[in-house]
């Protein structure tokens, strides 16, 4: 009895030191990682083990006879490193990105397998005005979208798969700005009706659920009833809530308060994209905010969030400006900043401590906090990396005068990084346990068209400055829990059933890691740099690093979500 009983403990109870059981089922296997450190993804203790990989799934997860490992297509001695589930990032934007370049090099790189996007307006719908918006984006990247709807862009993707597994939610200021345009006012029985339509259709065509942006137009003007109207929608198919909530800043409270109704009237579970307590009247507010969730799930409301581990953020650079001047979409925009008078006024808005709006400008301290990151002009890439404060000395002008004639110059399609957040903000947000992990930025690459522009450096090491700096150096939480955040618990709130565990059966998104050197290189001022300590990633089964080189495999796939009519063997596995 005792012998059975110490049999089931190794079994079920790992611990790092001790080894697993031996792995069952024969077979020639893909891939084999042996000898390495598994941290499967769910908390639970690392322990020694082999991970075989066959037909894209994990085959077996234990001590593999040699036997069978000699007869495996490929075996990676992983002695000394880690062997976990691929990273799942919950903001992604690579939907775009990873159709121009489809080695998505700077999430591989980091251990990312798989990307959740869609940010209030989405890939998808689109209609001739919307992609004509894009035009001056599509004619700088040499992709103009051919598709019309989320069914499309899913074929699109198919048909010429990057090397990272994608989800999208259906973004409402999309579907707001397809039905009503970029207005300021309530949409009318038919309009809602038309943008319910449009959710119910995204759903069964493979949405995750709907999401949305509150900070910015067209979606800071769908208010909380309509958002709550498409959220039932979603909820009727089994699909989640995601959110970059109304307010960031000073009326934090609020917002969280939206958020919590919205799910709870909606029925939908929910999730705050980049968790801060940004500019500094709020800093410090993140362990109230925390509490704050913890809260709320105590009274049934199934709520949870994600962060990026940097304390600055990154948007447009027209969000600095104020929203009536953002009204009605870019060439609205651009003509009001030729205006003088409308000028002067957005100039004075600028300043206001007390705006109504998000106003990251003084979030940021003004010029001196807003680092200007990208530009698709190419007249203006001498500027970038630098701050609003150095350009205006260069042009000899008053900074929000430079920063207006950016947006102008660069037609709205200029980025910024904003340095609104503090760092023991972010460091409390980390280490809780209902925060997971995002990047929020779009692949990048050192070399090819996006390696000719700045990024923030979220975009290329945020996995490996959790690994490295926060868990090895700063000992501020445990390997096994970051990971765990990083896969698992991202699994769940974006409802992926079959990824986030090295588990036998899951989809083989894997990625092995030296715990020793995994670090991040790349900073504000020099962002195009891969992390390194990551030396093998696979997704689908197949390498897409290997020995720290990005290889030829492309098997990325779309992830469906529950709604998906007709695809039940597709939902979270792809074709």
């Amino acid at each position: 009895m005792k012998s059975v009983l110490l049999w089931a403990l190794l079994s079920l109870v790992w611990i790092d030191g001790f080894v697993a059981p031996p792995a069952r089922a024969q077979g020639v296997d893909d891939l084999v990682f042996e000898h390495g450190r598994v941290v499967d993804g769910a908390g639970a203790p690392a322990f020694k083990a082999d991970v075989a990989v066959r037909n894209g799934r994990i085959a077996a997860v234990g001590q593999l006879s040699e036997e069978r490992k000699s007869k495996a297509r490929r075996r990676i001695e992983a002695s000394g490193l880690v062997v976990a589930p691929g990273f799942i990032d919950l903001l992604g934007q690579s939907e775009y990105n990873a159709m121009v370049d489809r080695r998505a090099a700077s999430k591989i790189t980091q251990g990312i397998t798989t990307e959740i996007t869609g940010e209030g307006a989405s890939i998808a719908p689109l209609n001739a005005r919307m992609v004509a918006d894009g035009a001056a984006t599509w004619k700088r990247y040499g992709l103009t979208p051919t598709w019309t709807n989320l069914a499309g862009y899913f074929a699109y993707f198919a048909k010429s798969p990057p090397t990272i597994n994608l989800g999208t939610f259906v973004g409402l200021g999309g579907v707001r700005d397809l039905i009503i345009g970029q207005q300021d006012r309530r949409a009318t029985v038919a309009e809602l009706a038309a943008m319910e339509h449009q959710v119910a259709r995204a759903m069964e065509e493979g949405a995750l659920g709907v999401s949305t942006a509150l900070q910015y137009v067209p979606d800071m003007y769908n208010s909380t009833e309509e958002i709550i109207a498409m959220a039932r929608v979603a909820a009727r198919y089994g699909g989640v809530y995601f959110t970059h909530q109304r307010s960031e800043e000073d009326r934090i409270d609020s917002s969280l308060d939206e958020v919590f109704r919205i799910s709870k009237e909606a029925g939908i579970p929910a999730n705050i994209w980049h968790l801060k307590t940004a500019n500094r009247p709020n800093w410090g507010r993140m362990p109230k905010v925390l509490e704050r969730l913890e809260a709320a799930r105590s009274q049934g409301i199934d709520v949870a969030a994600n962060q990026y581990p940097w304390p600055a953020a990154s948007n447009g650079l027209d969000a600095c400006l104020p929203p009536w001047i953002r009204e009605g979409g870019r060439d609205a925009l651009l003509k009001r900043l030729r205006d003088p008078a409308l000028r002067a006024r957005a100039k004075q808005d600028m300043d206001d401590a007390k705006a109504s709006w998000e106003n990251q400008w003084w979030g940021a301290g003004g010029a001196p906090g807003v680092l200007l990151a990208s530009v698709l002009n190419p007249a203006l890439k001498r500027y970038e990396g630098k701050t609003i404060e150095q350009i205006g000395k260069l042009q000899e002008k008053d900074p929000k005068d430079a920063l207006l004639d950016l947006v102008v110059e660069d037609q709205a399609g200029s980025s910024c990084i904003t340095f609104i957040m503090r760092e023991d903000d972010v460091v409390a947000a980390l280490k809780h346990r209902l925060v997971a992990f995002c990047t929020d930025s779009g692949a990048a690459a050192e070399d090819g068209i996006f390696s000719e522009e700045k990024s923030h450096p979220r975009a290329w090491a945020s996995t490996a400055r959790i690994l490295g700096s926060y868990v090895r150096d700063q000992r501020l939480l445990p390997l096994e829990e970051a990971i765990r955040k990083m896969t698992s618990l991202a699994a769940a709130r974006a409802q992926l059933r079959d990824r986030g565990l090295v588990k036998e059966g899951l989809a083989a998104d894997l990625v092995a890691f030296d715990p020793l050197t995994v670090r991040d290189v790349a900073t504000f001022a020099d962002p195009l740099h891969y992390s390194v300590g990551i030396p093998y990633v696979a997704v689908n089964g197949q390498l897409v690093v290997d020995n720290n080189k990005i290889t030829a495999a492309r098997p990325g796939r779309i992830l469906y979500g529950p709604g998906t009519r007709g695809h039940a063997s597709r939902r979270n596995r792809g074709e």
